[in-house]
């Protein structure tokens, strides 16, 4: 039975949409697969991983039969990338995937449909608001870079989601720095706060495209779910309490300067250099009208940047991760930046964007 006749490249943009989040190992040998299922023209692709499940649409079916069955993602995303532009046909024949291309044709196991399990979808959600998808995926790229990794405050390996009134926040920590962001909403909410898994994130923030096409995020206690074009997913959430992040976000400093983004990245890029993997400690220095970067390392190499800068403040002299620094520099699209620094070494330090009071990015002091 024929299911698929299409472009090639036709084929392979909804498969990549969901293989993304398919292990190739698994407890579940069956979770490496995807569910491919037609109904008559409209052939719909589901993988999951049992936290995190995405689907996507598209109309490229042959006849008009009901049927479903489930092949290994990686493989056939990989034969199709090894192909050709040109048509691809997929046929279903004695429980095997037959893909034929020309005279190219690969057989490919199938388990059934009816044993691939599907995350259970919550019917009545709490909150549903409209943004576009460059807005959301930019507000994305201003925080994600700040969540933790496999830390053992599980709350941290995430994101957290706010709809408060008709702003709606994200915030970002791994204990040594805090990233938040903000933008309107649509109309107002109640406050609800979720904390959106890792990997979650990361796989929302590469499918969305950079254009206004509308993006609906529906909110409930136990999961969320995000439909933009033709793709759905729908995610667990991680339970536990998020630092109370206002309280960690710095107030009333008077040693502010502002500095330019790019100039501010290459010095510390540069210095950077002579940084050992395990040591990335990088000493700056604030006096008026200049800021020093300077950095060491074990074998008695040092690096000096300086920057000229409009600051009248207190001399400072205060470590910090050269790491953090860059990641925030790199992940904002403006000129300009505003630093704002404590009394002394021990304080952390403030990130904004002049003119923006939607952007924080707080980093912790490190003894150099």
């Amino acid at each position: 039975m024929e299911l698929v006749k299409t472009e090639r490249d036709t084929l392979l943009r909804p498969l990549q949409t969901v293989s993304g989040i398919v292990e190739r190992r698994h407890s579940l040998p069956i979770l490496a697969n995807l569910l491919i299922s037609k109904n008559g023209p409209d052939v719909s692709f589901l993988s999951t991983d049992l936290e995190l499940q995405i689907t996507t649409r598209a109309a490229f079916g042959i006849g008009d039969e009901r049927v479903a069955t489930t092949v290994a993602a990686r493989k056939l995303v990989d034969i199709l990338r090894a192909m050709p532009i040109g048509d691809v046909t997929l046929t279903l024949s004695a429980k095997r995937l037959i893909v034929q291309f020309g005279k190219s044709r690969f057989v490919l196991q199938t388990l059934s449909a009816d044993e691939f399990p599907m995350l259970a979808q919550i019917k009545n959600f709490g909150a549903s608001l409209s943004v576009s998808q460059k807005t959301f995926k930019q507000l994305l790229g201003m925080v994600y870079f700040a969540m933790a990794q496999q830390d053992i405050r599980y709350y941290l390996n995430g994101m957290l989601l706010v709809v408060d009134g008709n702003r709606l926040m994200a915030v970002a920590t791994d204990g040594h720095r805090l990233a938040f962001a903000s933008m309107k909403t649509d109309r107002a909410f109640t406050r609800q706060e979720i904390i959106i898994p890792r990997k979650t994130i990361l796989e929302v923030q590469r499918l969305l495209e950079d254009s206004d096409d509308p993006l609906t995020i529906n909110i409930a206690p136990m999961q969320v779910k995000f439909i933009f074009g033709q793709v759905e997913l729908v995610s667990k959430l991680i339970e536990g309490k998020f630092p109370e992040f206002q309280r960690l976000i710095p107030k009333g400093y008077k040693n502010i300067f502002i500095v330019d983004r790019d100039e501010l990245q290459h010095s510390l890029q540069r210095v950077a250099i002579l940084m050992s993997e395990k040591f990335k400690g990088v000493r700056c220095i604030a006096a008026p009208g200049q800021l020093k970067i300077l950095s060491t390392n074990t074998d008695q190499e040092e690096a000096q940047e300086e920057l000229e800068i409009a600051y009248h403040g207190d001399t400072l002299d205060v470590g910090f991760n050269v790491i953090y620094l860059l990641d925030v520099l790199a992940n904002l699209k403006t000129r300009i930046i505003e630093i704002a620094l404590g009394n002394d070494a021990t304080s952390s330090a403030l990130i904004t964007i002049p003119e923006n009071k939607h952007f924080k990015y707080v980093v912790m002091p490190m003894r150099i």
